[in-house]
């Protein structure tokens, strides 16, 4: 079972990394947390994956308040995306024309919602971003899909803020990824998997 799980983990992380490419090259305008990781890449001397990884490790730190517990899926979430991001924009090509690139970010953020899904229903531990949401919505017992989108739209309003491409794809990603992630965990859960949020930062009794 463990096997299983740390399946569903690895390629679901590796499909989050190549699905945030295709949205790059689709070029009609990033999700929300990468317009704020373009913004930030330029001024840091770091490549987009690079950034996303650093990101993601800083964003742990918020964790600590909420008392979510990392694991396996933390840690290799930090190093995996950003990681498969850049290697993938090296072999995807860029889109000619509004379809195809339209096609490449409805496939992107489709992927997306799914990867989370997957990697997250393994239940080996969140990403960063994405246990920063399973936790608010523990604590506070909204919906996944009601606090996803409103992390995504105050990460947008900063990526923005800092000089990050906004476009349609940002808006049509903000409002809809927090539904395909709201199904696509129960989905992807595996059975003995737990992927709600887990108390942090304890001393263990």
């Amino acid at each position: 079972m463990m096997k299983q799980r740390l399946f569903q983990l690895l390629w679901g992380l590796s499909l989050y990394g190549f699905a945030m490419a295709l949205m790059l090259r689709a070029n009609l305008g990033l999700d929300p947390w990468d317009v704020l990781h373009q913004g930030l890449a330029p001024r840091i001397g770091l490549s987009f994956g690079m950034t996303v990884n650093a990101i993601g490790l800083l964003v742990l730190l918020l964790w600590i308040p909420l008392r979510q517990r990392p694991g396996i899926g933390t840690v290799l979430n930090i190093l995996i995306i950003g990681t498969v991001v850049d290697l993938s924009l090296l072999v995807l090509p860029t889109p000619d024309g509004y379809a195809a690139r339209f096609a490449f970010l409805i496939a992107g953020i489709g992927l997306n919602g799914i990867a989370g899904g997957a990697y997250i229903g393994a239940g080996l531990g969140a990403g960063p971003r994405d246990g920063l949401m399973t936790a608010i919505a523990g604590r506070t017992n909204w919906p996944i899909k009601i606090v996803r989108t409103a992390i995504e739209l105050t990460v947008l309003a900063a990526g923005w803020l800092m000089g990050g491409t906004v476009g349609i794809g940002t808006v049509l990603y903000a409002v809809t990824i927090g539904w395909v992630v709201h199904y696509a965990i129960p989905f992807f859960t595996l059975r003995g998997a737990d992927a709600s949020p887990k108390p942090a930062f304890q001393a263990e009794p």
